[in-house]
């Protein structure tokens, strides 16, 4: 999320997922959470492009001050949060071995460097040092344990919400201690996900997982009759993260700046 401010035999779960061999393992694939991520790709897409107009002087949307695009991010990161705790769910229902799930937050871990290093080379003085990325990365380790406890999980998911929302101290205000949470004002960052309160999220997502799979996944198995180019983006989430925005501030630079 680029932005100042605090921006995966027949029966009733049949319609919901498939159970597909990878990586040496079986792996329970949930088509609906693919296609939920997938949306979510989608709406992360349309504001990124919106804030790249902006960035070409087209437009002059107040994503740092406006409740439509404030309400917006914090949605749209909510609901990538939520599903990282879903996808633990999964892990666990699963039996996924953690040295297995660890080479999946090293990519991501090693995307946000790359994230990192890019806004550098654009924003120097508002480079992304803990985005959204860096935090699935941080949490996804830190929440593990609670993966298969999902009373624990939601519980303390709860807490960290509401002291990432309510506590605040100026001692956490330096970069080097913001990535934590409670400061008591927003760092100059293109994208600000820190640990508290949005770590709750994630452990939230756990329950909510949990919670699905107790139910077959009926309550979202609408979601797998979508078009399966959805199911796609939210299969491979991270890389489309990773290149939408040269794509955007490519093509804009082409029709825009050159015209």
């Amino acid at each position: 999320m680029a932005t100042r401010e605090p921006l995966s035999p027949a029966g009733p779960a049949s319609r919901a997922g498939r159970t597909s061999h990878a990586d040496g393992g079986i792996r329970a694939r949930i088509d609906a959470v693919d296609v939920l991520r997938g949306l979510a790709i989608l709406a992360m897409i349309a504001y990124h492009f919106s804030f790249d107009l902006r960035y070409f002087g087209v437009t002059h949307s107040d994503f740092e001050h406006a409740a439509f695009w404030l309400s917006a991010r914090a949605t749209i990161v909510t609901a990538f949060l939520l599903l990282v705790g879903v996808s633990l769910a999964l892990a666990d229902a699963n039996g996924v071995a953690f040295a297995r799930y660890a080479r999946r937050v090293a990519r991501i871990a090693g995307c946000a460097i790359l994230v990192s290093i890019a806004s550098y080379a654009l924003f120097p003085q508002t480079f992304i040092y803990f985005g959204v990325l860096h935090c699935i990365a941080l949490v996804s380790v830190l929440a593990w344990p609670l993966r298969g406890k999902p009373r624990a999980a939601v519980a303390a998911g709860i807490a960290i919400v509401l002291a990432g929302l309510l506590l605040a101290n100026a001692h956490f205000d330096p970069r080097p201690l913001s990535w934590i949470g409670f400061m008591t004002h927003k760092p100059a960052t293109e994208d600000y996900v820190p640990v508290f309160p949005w770590a709750g999220v994630v452990l939230i997502g756990i329950g909510a997982g949990h919670w699905l799979r107790h139910r077959a996944y009926a309550p979202i198995a609408a979601f797998a009759n979508a078009p399966h180019w959805l199911a796609f983006l939210g299969r491979h989430s991270l890389a489309v993260y990773m290149v939408h925005q040269p794509i955007l501030l490519g093509a804009l630079w082409v029709v825009v700046a050159r015209h």
